[in-house]
């Protein structure tokens, strides 16, 4: 259960009191036994985020008045198999730094500042980039685990969160929405735009019928641009929810990576079985992915899941699962399997 906080102590050693009209605490925990077999070697590991992302965050909201509001949402990536933090994108560009990897907490899943009225939200900070939603919303495995639909690269640095960000939702108008986002690498005048790009999505949800548009541009170096676009629904037939998506990646230079998804989730023996057919393709490399699942709730808050994944190479490509290594093989299949336990508080 979420947990209001009626007072949160000083953060600042200027003492300065927090006046939020609430704050709350919440966060996720999830590992499992993970195993990855490919050509050439095959790995076990217990691994973080099987079905959802580990994360502590605190999220606020004080009522302004006249019907707008202000709110903060502070979220940190955590690694729980091994205790360390998750790293972020300095100007959604490559990072150097030797720690990398084995840093405290960093609040590098999202870290933004919200004005709110009925016009909509402007959103200031490190956030998700707008396709990546259509991305996990209509893949059955969201974008966590063996599952997850394999892709070369959708959107680079910047294809799911993007720092110094500034983005605006609309609210709905007869069950459509916008979300326009605008981000910055920071760099000089005289320098290249590397790390600037835009995003958008447009949603359009009615009954049992939910669809989405959506695309992104980013600098990626002096002259080289990564454009990536998806299009995406869904529909909640009762006995089953399918889904479908299609996405396309263009790389200044390089070969467009061209991708799919079709899928279900199924109610069943009082859980959620997952199924999900994926395949990623840049010239003549070619992935497939096939992948089955299911999640048991043990209660509101805490899942008992396992997932199984099979994906086929061709034309060059060498995709593994979980770890295993094809080493110098091409064209090898590759199979993983993972289960564990989600609980969220």
């Amino acid at each position: 259960m979420k947990k209001s906080l009626v007072a949160l102590a000083v953060l600042a050693a200027s003492g300065a009191a927090m006046a939020q009209s609430s704050v709350t605490l919440f966060g996720v925990v999830d590992a499992g036994y993970a195993y990855g077999k490919g050509a050439a070697s095959s790995k076990t590991q217990l691994r973080n985020s099987g079905i959802a992302s580990s994360r502590l965050g605190f999220r606020g909201v004080e009522d302004l008045g006249g019907g707008m509001k202000a709110s903060f949402h502070l979220e940190a990536g955590v690694n729980n198999d091994d205790g360390t933090g998750s790293g972020s994108s300095v100007a959604n560009q490559a990072q150097t730094a030797a720690n990398a990897g084995t840093q405290g907490l960093t609040f590098n899943r999202r870290s933004t500042v919200s004005l709110e009225s009925g016009m909509g939200e402007l959103r200031l900070g490190r956030d998700y980039t707008p396709q990546f939603w259509s991305e996990t919303v209509y893949d059955p495995f969201g974008t966590n685990g063996v599952g997850t639909n394999i892709a070369f690269n959708k959107g680079g640095l910047t294809g799911v969160r993007a720092s110094n960000s500034i983005g605006y939702l609309s609210p709905s108008f007869g069950g459509i929405k916008l979300w326009a986002q605008t981000y910055m690498g920071e760099n000089a005048s005289t320098a290249a735009k590397v790390g600037d790009g835009n995003g958008y999505r447009i949603t359009f949800d009615q009954g049992k019928f939910s669809a989405a548009i959506a695309g992104s541009s980013t600098t990626t170096g002096a002259g080289v641009k990564n454009d990536t676009s998806n299009v995406a629904a869904s529909y909640d037939l009762g006995v089953a929810k399918v889904m479908a998506q299609s996405n396309t990646t263009k790389i200044t230079a390089a070969a467009d990576i061209k991708g799919s998804v079709i899928g279900a989730l199924v109610p069943m023996a009082g859980g959620t079985f997952r199924i999900a057919s994926s395949q990623t393709k840049q010239g003549i490399k070619e992935s497939k992915l096939m992948a089955v699942g299911f999640i048991n709730p043990l209660s509101k808050r805490t899942d008992l899941y396992a997932t199984y994944a099979r994906v086929s190479n061709s034309g060059g490509a060498a995709a593994v699962l979980n770890g295993g290594s094809h080493g110098t093989t091409l064209n090898a299949a590759s199979t993983g399997y993972e289960f564990g336990v989600k609980h969220s508080f």
